[in-house]
């Protein structure tokens, strides 16, 4: 039996609650670098990548390791209204926007279909690609626009057997998890 979303979520939670600080930098240390070693990550030269909030796996070493490699450009979402906006990584052009997330400031939009490869934040994961989120629907609208290849990334405890997925949800191509394979998910 498949278990609500928000029943997920509130698990999911609880289990955050009792993560210390080097159980997170481990797990994010794993996890990064299982994507590092992808293939769709290798080939990508375009990636959006979430700016972690404190209890998700932390992207900030990750994006900075890459921050002299020529092949590698790295985007961040910006809420604006309904729908994510994309724009450029630039450390120094960052600022707190909506829901306490670092937003990248300037102009220079980029189309989702300019992007090579997504690193999809969550609440939980199955073992299929289906996704729990925190219940806007922002990256399910921004993914049903995109081709890009689309990589979960989770604690263990973020997977689960099954989700049950609803007709506007969007899952990931990829979902890796800390104590785990990647998994091969599925995309509608």
């Amino acid at each position: 039996m498949t278990q609500s979303k928000e029943d997920i979520r509130s698990r999911v939670r609880a289990c955050k609650s009792m993560l210390g600080e080097a159980e997170r930098i481990a797990a994010a240390s794993r996890v990064f670098d299982r994507v590092r070693s992808m293939a769709a990550f290798m080939m990508a030269h375009r990636v959006l990548l979430y700016h972690s909030l404190p209890d998700e796996l932390s992207t900030r070493e990750f994006i900075d390791s890459f921050a002299d490699d020529p092949d590698k450009q790295f985007f961040l979402p910006r809420v604006n209204g309904l729908d994510l906006e994309i724009l450029p990584y630039e450390r120094s052009r960052m600022h707190l926007g909506a829901f306490r997330i670092e937003e990248p400031d300037g102009d220079e939009t980029v189309d989702i279909s300019d992007i090579d490869l997504v690193i999809v934040p969550a609440v939980a994961y199955d073992r299929r690609g289906n996704r729990v989120g925190r219940g806007k629907g922002y990256y399910d609208r921004l993914l049903s626009r995109s081709k890009a290849v689309t990589i979960g990334v989770c604690y263990d405890f973020q997977l689960f057997d099954e989700i049950e997925a609803e007709e506007h949800d969007i899952p990931v191509h990829f979902v890796v998890a800390d104590g785990h394979d990647i998994y091969r998910g599925r995309r509608r």
